[in-house]
């Protein structure tokens, strides 16, 4: 059981490293520069795709969509001008800040979720790809897939805490019905912790209980994207080889 949790927990950081050895081969210093460089155009063009596909999901899932924040360094000023409900300008990257679900929780999980699909079916298997490929293919494949691959991991406190206080929250409800509960949504687990916790407001150990278990709970929601896109990987490895 430990061994199968050990491999769980370090699979991504293995394929990482595997893609990496297989890019560095044996010019070093251009691949990866070369890693680098198209790892930064990529995060570029990826951050505002994200930010669609969040509205996008919101839409999806039968919700509406008013406001998406852009900042300008990543387009926003663009992207307005083709999207009605894109503004150009937040303090994160982006954000969607004006949107309603009609109530409907799947929908919220559909809105936060769509974006990672692209985990599913590009980042990972582009990341585990890198590795059989040639170190120059490697260290194109590894400068794409990175910020793909990994985006669960970097919205731990974003997205991924905000899906697991929607269905912890969502689960309390059913046993003690009070509005409270969603207080315990964000998706900003630092910001709601400083505003909960460390700024004089009320709070008890159930709401210590809620955000910690819907902060584990994501965490598992983040294996289980990067686990979808490693059975994709081999479901599609295996259909090119026979």
């Amino acid at each position: 059981m430990l061994k199968k949790l050990k491999y769980i927990l370090i699979l991504p950081f293995e394929d990482f490293l595997s893609g990496l050895e297989r890019a560095i081969g044996k010019s070093a210093p251009f691949n990866i520069a070369l890693v680098v460089l198209i790892f930064a155009v990529t995060w570029w063009i990826y951050v505002p795709i994200h930010e669609l596909c969040h509205a996008f999901g919101c839409i999806l899932g039968g919700g509406t969509v008013t406001e998406l924040e852009i900042s300008p360094k990543y387009g926003g000023a663009i992207l307005q001008k083709i999207f009605p409900f894109v503004s150009s300008g937040s303090e994160y990257a982006g954000q969607l800040t004006g949107f309603d679900t009609g109530g409907n929780d799947l929908t919220y999980l559909l809105t936060d979720y769509f974006p990672f699909l692209l985990t599913v079916f590009i980042g990972v298997p582009l990341l585990r790809s890198a590795s059989r490929s040639t170190p120059l293919g490697a260290g194109i494949r590894l400068g794409i897939s990175l910020p793909i691959a990994f985006a669960p991991f970097i919205s731990f406190s974003g997205d991924y805490y905000e899906m697991g206080s929607i269905i912890v929250s969502r689960i309390a409800a059913l046993f003690s019905p009070s509005p409270d509960l969603d207080r315990w949504r964000s998706d900003d687990l630092f910001k709601l912790s400083d505003e909960l916790f460390f700024s004089g407001g009320q709070y008890g150990a159930g709401d210590i209980a809620g955000v910690l278990i819907s902060f584990i709970l994501g965490i598992v929601l983040i294996y289980a994207t990067y686990f979808m896109g490693v059975l994709f990987s081999r479901t599609i490895s295996g259909v090119s080889k026979s």
